[in-house]
């Protein structure tokens, strides 16, 4: 799999041992820093939802500034 920049994968969680446990886990790579991503599903009001966290892989990396320009509208689904 191509890894691209501002874009970022979710896996189903098989291996939840406690409630609290993400849903769901991945990873994402935002202006060339890659982090790790959780979601969990929840219920609203609304309906069903995800609540979405995001950490840093490791210290080392430093994000960079954003410009509009750095964003591909395309993937953004709203």
């Amino acid at each position: 799999m191509e890894k691209k920049d501002n874009s970022g994968v979710l896996f189903s969680n098989d291996k939840r041992e406690k409630e609290t446990a993400p849903h769901y886990k991945g990873n994402i790579t935002v202006a060339g820093v890659d982090y790790w991503l959780s979601a969990w599903v929840k219920e609203g009001k609304n309906g069903k939802f995800l609540g979405l966290a995001v950490n840093p892989k490791d210290d080392q990396q430093t994000p960079r500034k954003v410009s509009p320009k750095d964003i591909d509208n395309d993937l953004i689904p709203f």
